[in-house]
């Protein structure tokens, strides 16, 4: 495998920190962004919702790693409540980290790929857009967003030799998981129910999440683009 330099964004903790983690070990040269600083790889204290602190940190790895040749977007806003109870300061919020951070990384690392005739995105969206998620509409919009956005990208920048994918988990064992079933949010279920629910009778890891990147990043998935690749356990087919 090529080693290349990669950008994970949310790679601070949960599922950006393990595919961070994952491209270490594949032999990328990693940088991270996140609100909050990363154990792995280059480690950027970055809002994603800021450009300009986008901007000055891709010219950094750039400057220190070389040409940025793979994104992994992960960086994401959790929210639950009813809809009616959504401030639009609070939709707002959801839609420009876990949306609008997508817009600005992409935008920021494109013209690098373009540049080097190959590049690989890959989207971390969410298995609430197949069905659905009462109590997070802010959430299951922007994520459904996400998997559009990809789609468009792929067909736009395939003849440029960057595949784009989206992959959205299911319940996976992360820190935002653990935070909402603290606060309840899942109401009566519990993480036995869930896994119940699931045909292969676990609960998702971080990792499983960072390998079906890992693939996606690879030059054997170089014929694999616009799609949306489900990490579930089979809840959502």
């Amino acid at each position: 495998m090529a080693t290349r330099v990669a950008l994970v964004t949310g790679g601070g903790s949960g599922i950006g920190a393990a595919i961070a983690a994952r491209l270490i070990r594949d032999g990328h040269r990693v940088a991270t962004l996140d609100v909050k600083p990363a154990d792995s790889g280059h480690s950027h204290t970055v809002d994603v919702t800021d450009p300009g602190q986008i901007g000055d940190a891709v010219h950094n790895i750039q400057r220190t790693l070389g040409p940025i040749a793979i994104l992994v977007n992960a960086a994401g806003a959790e929210g639950f409540s009813r809809f009616l109870d959504i401030s639009f300061t609070e939709w707002q919020r959801v839609i420009d980290v876990t949306l609008n951070g997508v817009f600005h990384c992409t935008q920021a690392v494109l013209p690098g790929m373009i540049g080097l005739g190959w590049g690989r995105i890959v989207n971390i969206s969410s298995s609430s857009t197949h069905s659905g998620t009462p109590m997070k509409s802010h959430y299951v919009a922007a994520k459904s967003a996400v998997n559009g956005l990809t789609k468009s990208l792929a067909l736009e920048y395939g003849p440029m030799g960057i595949t784009v994918n989206a992959v959205p988990p299911g319940f996976v064992d992360t820190p935002m998981l653990r935070n909402a079933q603290r606060r309840g949010d899942f109401g009566t279920y519990t993480f036995d129910d869930i896994i119940a629910a699931t045909p292969v009778r676990r609960i998702g890891r971080p990792d499983d999440i960072a390998a079906t990147c890992s693939f996606l990043i690879s030059e054997e998935a170089g014929y694999i683009t616009g799609q949306i690749i489900g990490v579930n356990g089979g809840r959502n087919t």
